[in-house]
């Protein structure tokens, strides 16, 4: 099993210099794009000064040279306590340095302005290199252990892949896809669940960048051969956020996907996940029954443990016990003990659960009813005087009941305990700062039904023009489509007598709506687009 690794994207680097008298230990005072000394607005800045130091050296040090004064040279410095830092520069200008702290997104546009510092640039400047004992080969076959361990402590390799991960954190990317082909490497964002490629660095980089990535990982770099996981602890800009790894083994070397978990980008409040008040009220009420089943339900991607996450969030007393089981826990919340699904060890959903019910839980989140032992389990803990979470790849909340009665879960037993049922899937937010009013485009008129093209007043809809706030895209953040399926006395009979998925929506409480209806309502409000809604949903009719 792969061992932990942590890194930092603040501290990665060669060993510093010891501190020298040669560095300011002062600020600046307050005066324009300062606030109580710290820049709050890019600073004009003296070319000469900035080429007293690499690009490679100033993302490492996350230090700028920008001006002098008085014979110093003015430094905008993340963390101007860093003295170590600060000495550095100081050796490599010839000069002291006076550090000037500067706030983070000012110093990431200042990086960017002054140096162009990409990842796309650095790669390029390595890719440009070529000869030498630091050449580094594309033929993986003749690559040793030895070379890879050489190759992946680069100064200059370390930071090309710091800065891959960070453009990524930038970008909002929930996931890093580095891929070779064979005379190509290709590096792609997933953004709002859309892949968009970046520019590829070059081709002989490709088992260096591989070998970084596993060592900041805690993997194996000498097996090639056989897939690994692993996982990166970092701080960035004074936030934690985990890292899961996972290579495999492909035709032309090893694909690896690095999963970004960053708790504070993510939205744990139903409101703010797009759920509609009345959804939110029929959940309020669900969180605080005594006892019980509710399920979330939709395919892989579709925001389910995000959805569970907010309703736990929401839930929480110190005078519950709340216990999860999942595969894998994702985010960290706090009160909550949260089990990882460990299967080489013999923890799987269905034997964690059982021990779980020892543990005197109040609340418990099973993170996947996978099979037929783990949906009994659940049924008979929530018969048992326990509120049960948990989730189910289902296109529709009415589709879950069928699922779990095929997986051998008696229809009384089901119909005894199930309280809830929500549906979901994620759609594309239409960007704020460009959204424009449009005439419904006549295609899509078509594909609506009369009660669906009645949410669209007037016969208009919203697009993204495009901006610099959403790269061009029009589009930026997600939101949740729901349907909520609650059980009453009537969807209770019909589960228990194991009636058709038909049946069950004929019964179904005035209050239920389906998805796709939910996310026509929110792009008639402007909070997406009519394409986005009907690209999601389509998997899942508006009733049957």
């Amino acid at each position: 099993m792969a061992t932990q690794g942590k890194e930092s994207l603040d501290t990665v680097g060669p060993e510093r210099r010891p501190a020298r008298s040669g560095v300011g230990s002062e600020g600046l005072p307050a005066q324009n794009g300062h606030a109580a000394g710290v820049l709050t607005e890019r600073p004009e800045v003296d070319p000469a000064a900035a080429a007293l130091i690499q690009p490679e050296q100033a993302v490492r040090l996350r230090a700028v040279p920008y001006a002098f004064r008085n014979g110093r040279l003015l430094a905008a410095m993340l963390d101007p306590s860093d003295l170590e830092a600060a000495d550095e520069l100081s050796v490599s200008a010839g000069r002291p340095v006076q550090r000037v702290p500067i706030a983070p997104d000012v110093f990431s546009d200042l990086l960017r302005g002054v140096y162009g510092t990409t990842a796309a640039q650095m790669a390029a400047r390595l890719g440009g290199a070529g000869g030498g004992e630091d050449d580094l080969v594309a033929n993986l076959e003749a690559v040793e252990t030895g070379d890879l361990h050489r190759m992946a402590e680069q100064p200059s390799l370390i930071n090309l892949v710091n800065l891959i991960i960070l453009e990524a954190i930038r970008a909002r990317a929930s996931d890093v896809h580095i891929e070779p082909f064979e005379k190509k490497l290709a590096v792609k964002y997933r953004v709002d669940g859309e892949l968009v490629e970046q520019q590829p660095p070059p081709k002989h980089l490709q088992p260096a960048i591989t070998s970084r990535i596993k060592i900041m990982g805690g993997m194996n770099i000498a097996e090639r051969y056989a897939p690994q996981d692993g996982h990166i602890t970092l701080r960035f800009e004074g936030r934690k956020i985990d890292i899961r790894v996972s290579t495999v083994p492909t035709l032309y070397g090893e694909s690896v996907v690095m999963r970004i978990l960053d708790k504070q980008a993510v939205q744990l409040d139903l409101a703010t996940l797009g759920m509609r008040e009345q959804d939110r009220r029929e959940m309020q009420r669900l969180i605080d029954l005594p006892h019980g089943m509710v399920l979330v339900t939709g395919p892989t991607g579709s925001g389910k443990t995000t959805t569970l996450y907010a309703a736990l969030t929401k839930l929480y007393d110190p005078a519950l016990k709340i216990i999860t089981i999942e595969d894998p826990v994702e985010y960290e919340l706090a009160g909550v003990n949260q089990i990882p699904v460990n299967p080489k060890r013999g923890l799987t959903f269905a034997s964690g659960l059982r021990s779980i019910l020892r543990q005197d839980p109040d609340v418990i989140m099973v993170g996947e009813i996978r099979d037929g032992e783990t949906a009994e389990i659940a049924v008979r803990a929530a018969l048992t005087g326990h509120l049960i979470f948990s989730t189910l790849h289902t296109n529709t909340a009415p589709s879950a009941v069928g699922r779990l009665l095929d997986m051998g879960v008696e229809p009384f037993l089901l119909g005894s305990v199930l309280e809830g049922i929500i549906g979901q899937r994620l759609g594309r937010r239409l960007c704020p700062f460009c959204r424009t009013q449009i005439d419904l485009p006549e295609e899509t008129r078509h594909r609506l039904s009369d009660a669906e093209r009645a949410l669209f007043t007037d016969g208009k809809a919203y697009r993204g023009a495009g901006c610099d706030k959403c790269d061009g895209s029009g589009l930026r953040g997600r939101l949740g489509f729901y349907e909520m399926l609650i059980v009453s006395g009537a969807v209770r009979e019909a589960v228990s007598a194991r009636r058709s998925e038909r049946d069950l929506l004929r019964v179904a409480p005035a209050s239920y709506q389906p998805m796709r209806r939910d996310g026509l309502a929110k792009a008639a409000a402007g909070e997406t687009s009519v394409t986005e809604v009907l690209r999601a949903t389509q998997d899942a009719e508006e009733g049957l």
